[in-house]
């Protein structure tokens, strides 16, 4: 990652910080990430350590000497006075005064109000009349003989969020870095570590910053605690609110009719409901009514007039249940109250993030690379509510007639948000237009599909598309619904063949004894429910010798891979029978000692099972193709070998994911099994092993 750190600040030089440094130099200052980000960007936006190091010190002694803490309003007054003039970092709002025709400032944490602002800094800075902006200003007391007269007097102002951006460099340096490249970027620039992530389960987290980028974009994620559902929306950016589900009212989210002022809509670009699932919950019902009026055609009404606004509505909430249960006892939605438990709100949302495929956020998770000061890339994104990305897919793919306007405008707004966030230069290819525009249409079906559970006035939808000039249709489908299809479908006949014989395709944990034959499965990321003993454990069976070979048995979770496999071994095989299981890797050329003293130890550890374990170090490119063989005929091809499953917390003992694979979400991965005596060469085979 050194080298692409190095990309980084070459291509965005001074507008990225390491985000490992926001923790380091917060302290007790209750002032947002973004903030603090900005202050690094200008002294810490390099890969020099020791500049680093002195960049860190001089944030930290700003933010010591002009931090203004509420409880200390009263010391910097004093400061102020005694000095003459001094520098605060503050949060500053402007408000003219009708009657005196002049700008007038407040001091959030200082608590000093009306400040005289001259004009020229309004044209300059206009966000300050709108909600407010961090600022370091110098301020000046003077003693004045009339007592109405503020006595402060502020000599400069100077913004502390970004004041503005070259959005064409911004474009140029986009085309600098591939696909995968720009991902890992956005991805350490919410704080993340790309490495511990997929791809599906990076472009989930990608979708969390939609609404900021895409007018009236209204998204739902409901998944377990800790995901970090809420955080891109209470600490990413100045332009996004985050408020508690039960604390909101019609005057406060829309308009006041007593005196005419705009709610939360007409300021923020997305406004987010914190907790906002909740049976026993009892929200106002002119709320529900009017979110609905508001989400559907971007308006409401105050009585005698129809206002518009752009702000994106965002609602995250906790499950209580898995997700197979959910499936199988009611549907996606039943945590949410009654009064939002309604066919006519949900139909009006545009994307459902599966919140049980995001994984708990764990320490290691976090990234110390280099990524965008975050309200640089908030004010990016803000700029691309301006573009129209949604039908970039138009000239390639046509959407299949079925699919209503609602859910066509739903898909549309989500391809939408997505190129802009990944493609923000339109040069997409066609297979990575495709990839999106799926993506898209998932998370339009997962709402229908649900809405078809307890509305019966729905009609079912075939979601798919094609491409263009060709007739084969490309259905989509959900994750869970190929997981579980028995539940998704609640006993119905799947529409088509071809559905049916991907279902089929797809094993479950509850059908472990298949009868053994020729097939290929595939399996999707974030897929869970997948174990060792459901892939091989029926084709281990009464094997006498079994071979595995795999070059990635090196580090310590690739050695314990290894050693699940025995486990899954020692379950299938008869108590009174030796099994021979002989490995084929490749030697580590850095850690070789540590990888031979895992490999022992495994050796000892299964011989009281009647497992002889052994193992070779062959570093010609057989070693790679991955692959297990038996000597009873069969051979299964493995594209992954046993890496097969996504970073868990191995250190967590009291973690079910730690215990149990079929709990683990898993990386995509193909498994091919062939029969060779239907070759004839169960005897080459076993010449081999001996």
């Amino acid at each position: 990652m050194k080298s692409f750190d190095n990309k980084i600040n070459e291509h965005f030089s001074g507008l990225v910080v390491r985000k490992d440094l926001v923790k380091i130099v917060k302290g007790n200052a209750i002032v947002p990430s973004y903030v603090l980000e900005y202050l690094l960007g200008q002294y810490c936006a390099t890969s020099d350590e020791a500049s680093i190091k002195t960049g860190i010190e001089t944030v930290k002694e700003i933010l010591r000497k002009h931090y203004v803490h509420r409880n200390e309003a009263g010391l910097i007054k004093s400061i102020i006075k005694e000095k003459g003039r001094h520098k605060v970092i503050d949060k500053i709002s402007v408000a003219l005064n009708d009657n005196a025709g002049t700008y007038e400032a407040s001091f959030s944490n200082l608590g000093i109000k009306k400040v005289l602002v001259a004009a020229d800094t309004i044209k300059k800075h206009p966000k300050l009349l709108v909600s407010g902006v961090w600022c370091i200003a110098e301020l000046e007391y003077e003693n004045l003989d009339d007592t109405r007269a503020c006595p402060w007097i502020m000599e400069s102002i100077k913004p502390i969020q970004l004041s503005h951006f070259d959005y064409d460099g911004y474009i140029e340096a986009r085309k600098k870095f591939t696909t995968d490249e720009w991902i890992d970027l956005l991805m350490q620039s919410i704080g993340f570590n790309p490495e511990m992530f997929g791809k599906r389960s990076k472009l989930l987290q990608l979708v969390r910053l939609i609404p900021y980028c895409e007018r009236n974009y209204n998204v739902i994620e409901l998944g377990p605690k800790g995901t970090g559902k809420s955080h891109i929306y209470s600490e990413f950016s100045p332009h996004g609110i985050l408020i508690s589900g039960g604390e909101v009212t019609v005057p406060k989210l829309f308009v006041n009719n007593n005196t005419g002022k705009l709610g939360l809509v007409g300021y923020w670009d997305a406004v987010a409901f914190d907790e906002f699932a909740g049976k026993q919950k009892k929200p106002n019902k002119a709320l529900v009514d009017i979110m609905k009026n508001y989400m559907a055609n971007k308006s409401f009404s105050r009585g005698v007039e129809t206002l518009g606004a752009e702000a994106s509505m965002v609602f995250v909430g906790n499950t209580q249940h898995t997700l197979p249960y959910m499936l199988k006892h009611s549907d996606l939605f039943d945590e949410l109250p009654a009064a939002y438990h309604d066919s006519a709100f949900l139909d009006r949302l545009h994307f459902y993030i599966p919140g049980w495929e995001i994984d708990i956020i764990r320490g290691e998770m976090f990234s110390d690379g280099y990524g965008f000061v975050v309200d640089y890339l908030a004010e990016i994104l803000r700029n691309l509510r301006n573009h129209d990305f949604s039908h970039l897919y138009a000239d390639q793919f046509d959407l299949l007639a079925d699919i209503s306007t609602r859910d066509r405008d739903a898909i549309n707004k989500t391809f939408g948000g997505l190129m802009k966030i990944l493609f923000p230069h339109c040069e997409a290819t066609t297979e990575e237009m495709e990839e999106i525009l799926k993506f898209a249409v998932e998370g339009r079906k997962r709402i229908k599909d649900q809405l078809l559970r307890f509305d019966q006035t729905y009609e079912p939808v075939r979601f798919g598309f094609k491409s263009q000039g060709k007739d084969k249709v490309t259905f989509v489908k959900t994750l869970e619904e190929k997981q579980y299809p028995q539940h998704y479908h609640q006993g119905k006949v799947l529409q088509d063949e071809e559905e049916s014989a991907e279902h089929k395709q797809i094993e479950n944990s509850e059908n472990k004894e298949e009868s053994l034959k020729e097939k290929h499965l595939v399996f999707e990321e974030n897929q869970r429910g997948v174990s060792y003993d459901i892939l091989f454990g029926p084709y281990l069976r009464g094997a006498g010798k079994i071979t595995i070979i795999d070059p990635y048995i090196r580090l310590f979770f690739q050695a314990r891979n290894m050693m699940e496999f025995l486990e899954t071994v020692a379950r299938y095989k008869s108590e009174d029978d030796d099994v021979e299981v002989h490995l084929v890797t490749v030697e580590d050329e850095f850690k070789g000692e540590q990888q031979k003293s895992y490999l022992i130890q495994m050796q000892m550890s299964v011989q009281p099972a009647g497992i002889k374990f052994s193992w070779d170090f062959d570093n010609s490119k057989s070693a790679h193709a991955r692959h297990i063989t038996t000597d009873h005929g069969w051979k299964i091809l493995l594209d992954r070998g046993l890496d097969i499953f996504q970073h868990y917390d191995m250190n967590e003992a009291f973690s079910i994911n730690n215990r149990l694979q079929e709990y683990r979400a898993c990386k995509a991965f193909e498994v091919t099994y062939l029969n060779l005596n239907n070759e004839g060469r169960v005897e080459e085979i076993k010449n081999s092993l001996l």
